[in-house]
């Protein structure tokens, strides 16, 4: 650990100090923004850096080229074939690289960072859980061996202490989904971490997407009682229906809107403050501030590491515990203080 520190040290020294002797201001704003957003390259480090393919659709016509034709030489954007990249989007351009106003025919379907950062994580996905499903036929009746030993106890926690908690008899059919997303978000959260990790779990769209399968599953779920208790809370009095109903029908959007900006907002706030403590390196190039502002990185960084299946964690028993409430079964009580027997 001691000699990872003083690597980390120098590296960033050096840099700071190559920044400092090439003359360009450092812009810690820029630097944080380019590593959090999504981009039509990956950037691992100097020199290592993957060019993915833009994919647009033109008036109906497919382009499919290099994101790398979009920079020359000195790695400045250029215009390339009429379309131009500025800001993180690809703009029509017209004959003097100028982009054309109003122009509606374009459509950009490109695999970008955070795409194929999510394609890496799918396969990884797969390539684990087929490995485990065949330690479970390969080794049945036996004690767990390898990586089932160590995704067992993760999986029965999820399947007994969230799952069956949360929904009941009714469980098994959601585990499967409660499983995806649970190692999706986990996954991708620490693929962020890693040098060079894309910040897709700190992506507001996935996050949306994410968000928006669960309140589909929960609305398609929603049994008899839990819309009777929508449109007719037990206990209310007629005359509130006009106020209650609609603050019924918020509330079904606003759990999973919480969903998605609180998983979106720690992620990439974690991403910030890791990144904001490296950048004092840059601005103060100093020997003081170098060591105290590597060591809080390092501690934030080990802190991330448990949010990151803190944050998986919530997702996944809070999205439990509203389809538990969706297919739960209520007694139906009359004027009289008994319930109808059925559960």
């Amino acid at each position: 650990m001691k000699k990872l520190f003083i690597l980390l040290f120098s590296f960033l020294t050096i840099t700071a100090q190559a920044a400092s002797s090439e003359g360009g201001e450092f812009k810690p704003g820029d630097m944080i923004t380019h590593h959090i957003a999504d981009d039509y390259s990956w950037h691992f480090a100097d020199g290592a850096v993957l060019y993915l393919p833009v994919i647009l659709i033109d008036n109906g016509k497919p382009v499919v080229f290099s994101s790398s034709n979009f920079y020359n030489e000195n790695h400045e954007l250029v215009p390339y074939n009429g379309y131009k990249m500025e800001h993180g989007h690809i703009y029509k351009v017209n004959a003097a690289g100028e982009p054309i106003e109003g122009y509606k025919g374009l459509y950009d379907i490109s695999i970008t960072k955070n795409v194929a950062s999510m394609f890496v994580s799918v396969a990884l996905l797969f390539f684990v859980f087929f490995s485990i499903a065949g330690s479970y036929k390969k080794n049945a009746g036996r004690a767990p061996r390898g990586m089932q030993s160590f995704f067992e106890p993760i999986i029965i926690f999820i399947r007994d202490e969230i799952a069956k908690a949360n929904i009941g008899p009714k469980y098994e059919r959601y585990m499967p989904y409660l499983l995806t997303i649970f190692f999706f978000i986990w996954f991708n959260n620490l693929l962020g971490l890693m040098p060079g990790g894309a910040n897709l779990t700190g992506n507001i769209a996935v996050t949306l997407v994410l968000a928006t399968m669960t309140l589909l599953i929960t609305v398609f779920s929603g049994n008899k009682s839990y819309w009777g208790h929508i449109f007719a809370t037990p206990g209310v009095p007629k005359w509130l229906a006009p106020i209650m109903i609609p603050v019924e029908l918020i509330g079904i959007f606003t759990k999973p809107f919480s969903l998605m900006v609180r998983l979106f907002a720690n992620i990439t706030a974690g991403h910030i403050i890791i990144l904001s403590l490296f950048s004092l390196i840059f601005i103060f190039q100093s020997i003081a501030v170098g060591p105290l502002s590597v060591a809080f990185a390092t501690f934030m960084n080990f802190l991330e590491l448990f949010v990151a299946l803190l944050q998986a964690y919530i997702f996944t028993l809070l999205s439990a515990m509203y389809f538990g409430g969706a297919v739960e079964e209520h007694d139906h009580v009359d004027d009289m203080g008994h319930g109808d027997g059925h559960h």
